[in-house]
């Protein structure tokens, strides 16, 4: 039966992926920071190789095999990251890799996964589907299974994380960490706690998916009925085993982020910082800014832990994020349909200096009356207050109008 891997597997771990990984960045903020009343400073896995730390086990992993199993091939199930570091691992081991994704997956990650050399299979509705046929595959194939998570060279990968911080920084006090089957934050605190036991490992989960919190309070690892979350790559419905043992006698605190502070944080990582961030990639440093744990005036490290964002995903985590803050605002205005009536209206904007970004029209739905237009203006500001002057500017004209949040 397979063991959690001890310290030891951890720096074994870093000397096989010394000049294959990236030692990633371990930046300070000064605008986090002040949000969050902490000294922040950020672990950019997101930079990583592939777009995120799942490449370390992979890596790990593979390069662990006997020359007997690699003959056979790797296998593995995953709608995103784990996928892309299985496949870019193998490529660089000369190992025949297939992948079994979802038929949902974002084609962007699917072309990816692809360019790294592996076979990808699309199967199924969900991750469960593919998970399945991935196993039948495995059993018929013989390749060797790599699990996303719950495998002690898995684990011992990720834990590389840990030592790097440590490498990097000697002062640190709280290591806050996203957890979805548990892998990361499992070969983190391994790491992190032998080095320094007085270092805080807090785990960060979705709202929309708490399989670790439920197993806790449980007492094993329990499954998931469902899950609803934007950070798709921590909805894991069940925790493995050994992840499960790590955080039970490791982990400090789990706390919970829901989507709009996840999307909130992505956002504002974005725009402050410049970082390009998937949901999943940024809990940790929602936990942060949105204070879940009493991080005052404590050295604080939240794992940015991937980038590889659902283009759909990010183009909504914009528009609200730029209304949240009052840089661009949406009206609806019920008008007569006749010529002159909407340029008014866009004069107005004009002449405020909003810069117009959209104009939709609605005439069949049955609010409207017959011989009217319900038109929609989306519009860019140049700071909050502009929109209280804009809402003078239609009052005084007498529009009946609506501003839409």
């Amino acid at each position: 039966m397979a063991k959690l891997p001890d310290y030891s597997d951890i720096i074994k771990a870093q000397r096989k992926l010394k000049g294959i990984v990236k030692v990633t960045p371990l930046e300070h903020s000064k605008s986090f920071s002040a949000m969050a009343g902490a000294n922040v400073y950020m672990k950019l896995e997101n930079l990583q190789s592939t777009g995120s730390f799942k490449v370390r086990g992979a890596y790990n992993k593979i390069s662990n095999l006997p020359e007997s199993e690699l003959r056979k091939g790797v296998v593995c199930a995953s709608a995103g990251n784990h996928a892309q570091g299985v496949a870019f691992a193998a490529k660089l081991l000369g190992v025949k890799a297939r992948v079994f994704m979802p038929v949902f997956t974002p084609p962007l990650k699917v072309i990816a996964t692809r360019s790294y050399g592996a076979e990808v299979v699309l199967e199924g509705e969900t991750f469960d589907d593919a998970f399945a046929a991935a196993m039948k595959y495995q059993e018929k194939s013989g390749a060797v299974f790599v699990h996303p998570f719950d495998d002690p060279h898995i684990i011992a990968g990720q834990g590389t994380i840990g030592l790097e911080l440590f490498q990097s920084m000697d002062s640190i006090e709280d290591v806050v960490v996203p957890i979805g089957g548990g892998g990361m934050i499992a070969g983190i605190a391994i790491a992190l706690k032998e080095m320094n036991p007085d270092i805080r490992i807090i785990g960060v989960e979705a709202s929309g998916a708490q399989s670790m919190k439920n197993s806790l309070k449980a007492g094993k690892p329990e499954k998931l009925t469902n899950m609803q979350t934007i950070a798709d790559g921590i909805a894991v419905k069940t925790p493995g085993n050994l992840t499960f043992e790590a955080t039970k006698k490791y982990v400090d605190e789990l706390v919970v982020v829901d989507d709009a502070e996840i999307a909130h944080t992505a956002y504002l990582l974005l725009q402050r910082a410049k970082i390009l961030a998937e949901p999943a990639g940024v809990a940790a440093m929602a936990a942060v800014l949105h204070k879940k744990s009493d991080f005052s005036d404590r050295n604080v490290i939240p794992v940015i832990s991937g980038g590889n964002i659902n283009m759909g995903i990010l183009e909504q985590i914009l528009e609200k994020g730029m209304m949240e803050e009052g840089l661009r605002a949406r009206i609806a205005v019920l008008i007569p349909d006749v010529a002159g009536e909407l340029k008014s209206i866009i004069s107005i904007l004009e002449k405020l200096r909003a810069n117009i970004n959209e104009i939709s029209h609605e005439r069949s739905i049955t609010t409207v009356p017959v011989g009217y237009v319900l038109v929609t203006i989306t519009f860019n500001l140049q700071d909050s207050s502009q929109l209280v002057t804009i809402r003078k500017a239609l009052d005084g004209k007498m529009k009946k109008y609506e501003v839409l949040t």
